[in-house]
């Protein structure tokens, strides 16, 4: 790439040095994250850029930058995964809009910028049982917990509920050290993780203290009511057709439930089929539910974790060829 002559120059408008070192990032990590993405060279000095690279690239660069300092001048933090997510909304072809959703937490506003994620918003506050299916790393399980600590805000819920079935990755929970909850509680991990980003550790544990917060196993869900809850079933590949229904079946009068899962990615033994894909099969005709399907294009994880997932998908599916071949 030449850097020779200068190929596109923009400057940002009232220029708060404080956000615009938001913008670049420590030593320029953010710049050279959207250099790298683009082939561009970026130079600025305050808030004057100019920007060395291909034609039809620098504009696009001005673009990401214009957004980020927008969002940074919010308050919104920018590292990596902002920036990427701000240029996979950009590679996507999506118009920034005044309407791009967020919803709002205690200590985190959570931005919705691709279409998948903003319906999925919508359908969680519109309809009582919604399904999130898709890879890793597209904020399935992060939006769900979000829209239940908004909602809790709101006072529209008085509990929220979030279960995980307790499934070996290749392990077996019999090794692990402590009682049942304590060998469950790393499989619960994540949804600590995120409650803790929204709600901050203090708040958290005086709501789990009064039960306001529940994170318990898929197993202490039977015989229970959920009245008046939000509940998040997450890696729901790994539940069975029974642990399933029992789940399902749980939610009572004013209660909604998000159930989460990658039907491509199940811990449960080859030869027992995955809850979640025979509910998908069993509750497809049903308006009332709704299913989110999400891609790989929408992850928001590191830009690697895109092109694992499309890797993986490409052998399954030579595998899956070449098994039919014989």
């Amino acid at each position: 790439m030449s850097v020779s002559e200068p190929v596109h120059h923009f400057s940002l408008q009232s220029v708060d040095n404080e956000v615009l070192a938001m913008l670049c990032g420590q030593f320029n990590e953010n710049i050279k994250q959207i250099e790298k993405y683009f082939d561009t060279k970026i130079m600025h000095r305050g808030g004057d850029f100019t920007v060395f690279g291909s034609k039809g690239l620098t504009g696009k660069v001005e673009t990401v930058i214009q957004d980020l300092y927008a969002h940074a001048k919010e308050g919104e933090e920018l590292g990596k995964a902002s920036v990427h997510v701000a240029l996979q909304h950009l590679s996507q072809n999506i118009a920034e809009t005044d309407d791009v959703m967020v919803v709002r937490t205690p200590r985190a506003k959570v931005r919705l910028r691709n279409p998948r994620q903003q319906a999925y918003a919508r359908n969680i506050i519109t309809s009582d049982i919604n399904f999130a299916i898709g890879p890793a790393g597209t904020g399935k399980t992060y939006l769900a917990v979000a829209c239940a600590v908004e909602a809790l805000e709101k006072e529209e819920i008085s509990k929220i509920v979030l279960v995980r079935p307790a499934v070996e990755a290749g392990e077996r929970l019999g090794f692990l050290p402590g009682d049942l909850e304590q060998k469950v509680d790393p499989y619960l991990r994540p949804l600590y993780d995120a409650l803790y980003e929204m709600l901050g550790f203090e708040r958290v544990d005086r709501l789990l203290e009064r039960h306001i917060i529940e994170i318990a196993p898929l197993a202490y869900m039977r015989g229970r009511t959920l009245n008046e809850a939000m509940a998040i079933l997450d890696e729901a590949q790994n539940t069975t057709e029974e642990q399933m229904r029992m789940f399902l079946t749980r939610i009572g009068c004013g209660s909604r439930a998000i159930i989460t899962g990658d039907v491509t990615q199940t811990d449960l033994p080859r030869s027992q089929r995955s809850g979640l894909a025979h509910a998908i099969d069993v509750l497809k005709k049903i308006p009332e539910i709704k299913f989110n399907y999400f891609q790989t294009q929408d992850v928001v994880r590191h830009p690697l974790v895109q092109k694992i997932v499309e890797a993986y998908q490409q052998s399954d599916i030579e595998e899956k060829g070449s098994r039919e071949t014989y």
